[in-house]
């Protein structure tokens, strides 16, 4: 993925490789600093959020899964 900024791609690392521990829809606990971050992902079309059952959830797209086995993360 061209331009992405070190941020976001430390943000999609961490995310991707908790999905593991949730099914593949790591809960989404980020700093108000990673918002910008999370929005960036969100806009190159790599996850999506939901909320349920009072948290926030993340779900990655095939984009996104694709990305994630690019670094050898498996979702």
């Amino acid at each position: 993925m061209e331009n992405i900024s070190a941020d976001s791609l430390s943000l999609f690392i961490e995310l991707a490789s908790d999905a593991e521990n949730w099914n593949g829809q790591p809960l989404l606990n980020i700093t108000k600093e990673q918002r910008g971050n999370l929005s960036d992902l969100k806009k190159k079309g790599l996850m999506v959020t939901f909320r349920d059952e009072g948290c926030e959830w993340v779900d990655f797209t095939d984009q996104g899964i694709a990305f994630a086995a690019e670094h050898g993360i498996e979702i």
